[in-house]
């Protein structure tokens, strides 16, 4: 079964839960018309960003006058300020949130597909929500989300909004998308319909949990046997790495989703990592950075773009490049929680960009010194893929050794 189709199941199911909860003393169709609209004032945020057939708007409120065959409507305010009173079907909250779980089940009690109208992150066009100027306040230092830092400015987001800004500032080069930048304004000002704020940046922060984001979707694949693994040749002791392991028995194996923003699903040769990573090695450094920050901007969870930008930085720039790991691996980790114990081998291929992010990760720590986190990082990853197709017990027993990095890498 495709992710897609997957997601469409998760949501259909998960909607007619909630229908079921909402309607549960509600007879006939206006008293359930007046439970749906009900739900959404107890439950949905309102004002919230959405997007009505591609177009980005704010919807302020979620009514029901009486009308059975006009149903519930939204008032929403577009950009310009003017406002309009759309079908409550059509408007389409991000994926995850309880606006989106609240008009799926909506459109299921219509009989309509339930996913019609939620927003993926990388399925939104190139329209944005734009900060105005009532969401700033200059006096005090804003928290945003970089998106994509190119030489001169960064496209941004103002926390806990999805309201989108340009910020020029000398301290872009230094900036990493997925974290937050607090930023000390000095001007605020629109060009071509477009919001822009200048400012010095006064320090830099990883929150994964205050992106809301929406984590990863994991598919069980099997059940795994330590027993039936390849741990070596007959008679030879089991490596003390490994041990754990077997004694902790079967385990379920997962797959983790994969975001690719720009891969045209119609062609099975486009790869927009691929490309990337082509114009970095044909000399077009810049080309292959900006066009991974354009996949970030499009949906932070492209675990693949941090991973790769980490590479880019890795020889030169080793504390960026961890930044650049990190963001990967606690983004990943949204899906995993705190009491994960399954794999995610590296023969499936979508776990792949997790997994690299992880071993850059570790690789930085232990070049900076910070052995014990290393190692850390490193006996977790073959908790997750015990074939280990990235040699890491041997980089854990080096690590466990008190040895270098330098003494090993530190002339590359």
């Amino acid at each position: 079964m495709s992710g897609e189709r997957r997601r469409g199941r998760e949501i259909g199911q998960d909607a007619m839960v909630l229908l079921d909860e909402i309607l549960t003393d509600a007879h006939g169709d206006d008293e359930q018309l007046w439970a749906l609209r009900q739900a959404f004032e107890d439950e949905v945020p309102l004002p919230a960003d959405v997007y009505v057939i591609g177009e980005p708007v704010s919807v302020v409120a979620i009514d029901y006058d009486g009308n059975r065959r006009r149903g519930l409507t939204a008032r929403c305010r577009r950009q310009d300020g003017t406002e309009h009173v759309v079908a409550a079907s059509e408007v389409g909250f991000p994926e995850g949130t309880q606006g989106a779980r609240h008009v799926a089940a909506y459109r299921t009690w219509l009989g309509l597909d339930p996913t019609g109208a939620i927003e993926p992150a990388a399925a939104r066009g190139p329209k944005r929500h734009k900060a105005m100027g009532e969401d700033l306040d200059l006096t005090s230092p804003i928290d945003l989300v970089v998106l994509a830092p190119k030489q001169r400015a960064a496209r941004c987001r103002i926390l806990a909004t999805a309201r989108e800004i340009t910020l020029r500032s000398a301290d872009v080069l230094d900036m990493v998308p997925g974290e937050i930048v607090t930023v000390r304004c000095r001007k605020q000002w629109s060009y071509a319909g477009h919001p822009y704020l200048s400012g010095v940046v006064e320090g830099h922060r990883l929150d994964v949990a205050a992106l809301d984001l929406v984590p990863l979707r994991l598919r069980n694949e099997w059940t795994w046997n330590p027993t039936k693994h390849y741990w070596g040749e007959e008679g030879e002791p089991l490596e003390e790495w490994a041990k754990p392991i077997v004694a902790r028995g079967p385990r379920s194996s997962f797959e983790m989703e994969q975001v690719l923003p720009g891969a045209d699903p119609d062609n099975w040769f486009s790869d927009p990592i691929i490309e990337a990573s082509e114009l970095h090695a044909s000399g077009d450094p810049a080309g292959a950075r900006k066009l991974l920050a354009e996949m970030l901007a499009a949906d932070l969870r492209c675990l693949d773009a941090h991973a790769h930008l980490g590479n880019f930085a890795f020889d030169h720039l080793p504390e960026k490049a961890l930044r650049h790991y990190e963001v990967g691996v606690r983004v990943g980790e949204l899906s995993l929680g705190d009491d994960f114990e399954g794999l995610l081998p590296w023969g499936r291929t979508s776990n792949r960009p997790f997994l690299r992010c992880m071993h850059g990760l570790g690789l930085c720590l232990w070049r900076a010194g910070r052995d014990e986190e290393a190692a850390s990082i490193f006996e977790r990853m073959l908790w997750l893929n015990p074939t280990d197709n990235k040699g890491v017990r041997f980089l854990l027993a080096q690590v466990r050794a008190g040895e270098r990095w330098d003494d090993h890498y530190g002339d590359r």
